[in-house]
């Protein structure tokens, strides 16, 4: 089932410079093995040994798969899985 992925600049080096692109994957996990062997080096900047890394939110339509099953959440065709980097500051 292909999904559209929408991708933050920060990563689209990875991409060839696309904001979004199509892949196919059961689960998120799944998918993003299949954006790995399509982008290498993307895996890597999404997760780490626990998970998705803490710095990292991916989101299943509107939904954070923090609050949904993690990687293992299931996908439909059509979804849209954006990855949205978290964003700090302050003083």
């Amino acid at each position: 089932m292909e999904v559209t992925i929408r991708i933050p600049a920060v990563l689209r080096p990875l991409t060839g410079g696309e904001e979004s692109v199509k892949a196919s994957g059961a689960t998120v996990a799944a998918l993003i093995d299949e954006l790995e062997s399509k982008h290498p080096g993307i895996k890597g900047r999404l997760l780490d040994a626990k998970g998705v890394q803490r710095h990292v939110n991916i989101y299943v339509g509107e939904e954070d798969i923090r609050f949904l099953d993690g990687l293992a959440t299931e996908l439909k065709a059509g979804d849209e899985v954006s990855i949205v980097p978290a964003i700090a500051g302050g003083r």
